[in-house]
């Protein structure tokens, strides 16, 4: 389980309360000191626990830093996404808008649960939506789930 507790988005110095080109900020759409929850796989987990032993936590608790301990820029995550897209793509997905931006795994990992059968509320509160929120969004992600709601439907009728 991931516990989040705050953001520090990365924009320009001159919109940003601090002047700084990252500040921070609350949860989106979270009461202030406001945390969220969010399961994570045990594969992940595993993943995170040898990054630490290896690397640490920095002063301010974040596992991805660079060497001075600052914060990692945008230009650079996009730089290795760029790179990792080639190892694990055919050379006509990378090509293709497939995962262009790490925040493309969000939609995928949503359209994944819903399509598994997770209820909407246990998907929203992952992905720290309200239920109104995730049905706009991704209601047309759903997709062959007609005969499986029809057999659910019948065997509730039949009993």
């Amino acid at each position: 389980m991931l516990t989040l507790e705050k953001t520090k988005p990365q924009s320009n110095k001159r919109f940003t309360d601090s002047g700084e080109t990252h500040d921070d900020r609350g949860l989106k759409h979270r009461a202030e000191k406001e945390i969220r929850s969010v399961p994570i796989p045990p594969e992940l987990v595993a993943i995170l626990r040898g990054h630490l032993d290896t690397h640490g936590a920095g002063d301010d608790g974040r596992l991805f830093r660079i060497r001075t301990g600052g914060l990692i820029s945008g230009s650079a995550y996009a730089k290795v996404w760029k790179e990792a897209r080639t190892y694990a793509f055919t050379p006509d997905q990378v090509a293709s808008p497939l995962a262009g931006r790490p925040y493309d795994l969000r939609h995928a990992a949503v359209s994944l649960w819903l399509n598994t059968g997770v209820r909407a509320p246990e998907a929203a509160e992952r992905a720290g939506h309200g239920v109104d929120v995730l049905l706009r969004v991704y209601a047309k992600c759903i997709d062959g789930q007609r005969d499986v709601a029809n057999q659910r439907i019948l065997v509730a009728l039949t009993v």
